[in-house]
């Protein structure tokens, strides 16, 4: 199977995210998801062959999903390389069924958190104050349990790095009450919407991540939405409190990197095959799983 690590198309100036090369189309934007996969903070030198493809077309099913079920506002003009222009359409770039051309809106500068059981950073800061993000929580929890209510904990948007906490009082600072009222309005009310339809699934929506926009201080949801690498699934089956469920994501690269002495300071090691292909089938059981269509990795576009 081939994979795009990288896209470049002359003419177009292009920044690269950890996963996305992103273009300036001038009035509009186009997301180009590439196969880079990254773990602790590093693009590792292998990439997941259609992972890009995996995550535009769960980013189309949702937005689409979410827009009929809450009526909600989005980015997303087209998922159709013919709807971009000429020189992205050149089959030497093998773009097709990667691109989201997006409406271009200023976004805002705050990562939106949903988390609904604990797990990841959330745990660890649980272990050493009992809060999540500065939120108080019972006492005597465990790793994976559900929370007693879903959690809104924003946080900075880094370009290198780790996100940082933030409170929602510094989110009133940033944006001002009304838009940050949105935002945590928004996040909440779709994550409900998430993980009602992946309970539905025998799947649990632990915890996720969004970016919005403004129009008209309106707040659109842009960028990737309810993915494996924006959010925390997990199996309904093999959930249970005090052990950490396996999650339809990069979980096999984390824990090999973990097992395999690389220092997390370092340009990580090459993955092994087996990794590469275990990943990659997580990923395409989870966008089967949610969409209920079969993955083929051959498509012209995304329509739900």
């Amino acid at each position: 199977m081939s994979s795009v690590t990288q896209t470049l198309v002359d003419g177009f100036p292009v920044y690269r995210g950890k996963v996305r090369d992103v273009y300036d189309l001038g009035d509009r934007v186009l997301l180009v998801a590439t196969d880079r996969i990254s773990a602790f903070d590093y693009i590792l030198p292998n990439p997941v062959p259609d992972k890009g493809r995996i995550l535009t077309g769960l980013t189309a099913f949702w937005m689409q999903y979410l827009k009929t079920q809450m009526g909600l506002e989005h980015g997303l003009l087209s998922t159709c390389l013919d709807d971009c222009p000429e020189p992205f359409r050149n089959p030497i770039h093998d773009l097709a069924g990667r691109v989201c051309l997006m409406r271009k809106l200023p976004v805002v500068q705050v990562e939106c958190v949903a988390r609904g059981y604990l797990a990841g950073s959330g745990y660890k800061e649980y272990q050493g104050t009992g809060t999540v993000c500065g939120n108080q929580l019972p006492g005597g929890l465990q790793l994976a349990d559900k929370l007693p209510q879903v959690l809104f904990t924003p946080a900075t948007k880094a370009t290198t790095g780790h996100d940082e906490n933030i409170s929602f009082d510094r989110v009133v600072e940033l944006v001002g009450v009304p838009v940050a009222n949105a935002l945590r309005e928004a996040t909440l009310a779709i994550f409900a919407q998430g993980a009602m339809l992946a309970e539905s699934k025998s799947m649990i929506l632990a915890d996720t991540k969004f970016e919005f926009g403004l129009s008209d201080n309106k707040v659109v949801l842009v960028d990737e939405v309810l993915t494996p690498d924006s959010s925390r699934y997990w199996e309904s089956a093999t959930w249970r409190p005090g052990i950490s469920p396996p999650s339809f994501d990069k979980q096999f690269v984390r824990d090999w990197l973990e097992r395999s002495g690389w220092d997390k300071n370092s340009p990580p090691p090459n993955l092994p095959e087996t990794i590469i292909t275990k990943t990659r089938e997580r990923y395409v059981e989870a966008f089967e799983r949610i969409t209920g269509r079969k993955f083929t990795g051959r498509v012209s576009s995304w329509e739900f």
